[in-house]
């Protein structure tokens, strides 16, 4: 014969937190607390100007595909200056990282002497990142 609906039920273990669901939803409360949806953290933008030995080493092949492996937006161009430019948005720890950790060292080949970020205005991740021609 089969159990009923209200046979007791001792092949489930006891826990409090059973036992606590249980008392709730026989007085009609919610079973659980609502989850809080994880938000996306708000985007942060540099612009940055990297000094040093920057051109003809790759810095700009290397910028892409490290922006892009870290998951930012945003783009990478030299200058006629010598200096190579970039705009970098998207997760702040991440272009937190991309300025503090990634450009001071860059590719083999580079010498960087300095990295000088100044604020900037967000662009759509839906841009993804690119090489853009010198100005």
């Amino acid at each position: 014969m089969f159990p009923s609906a209200t046979a007791p039920r001792f092949l489930l273990p006891f826990t409090a937190s059973a036992s606590r669901r249980a008392m709730s939803a026989a007085a009609g409360a919610p079973t659980d607390p609502p989850q809080q949806q994880a938000s996306s953290p708000t985007p942060k933008a540099v612009r940055v100007v990297v000094k040093g030995r920057v051109q003809g080493v790759f810095f700009r092949d290397w910028t892409v595909e490290t922006a892009r492996s870290l998951g930012l937006a945003g783009w990478v161009r030299n200058r006629r200056d010598g200096t190579v430019e970039a705009l970098l948005s998207g997760d702040p720890a991440k272009v937190d990282e991309m300025v503090s950790r990634k450009l001071p060292v860059g590719p083999f080949s580079a010498a960087v002497t300095a990295v000088v970020p100044s604020p900037a205005d967000p662009v759509d991740p839906a841009e993804g990142f690119h090489r853009k021609p010198t100005a």
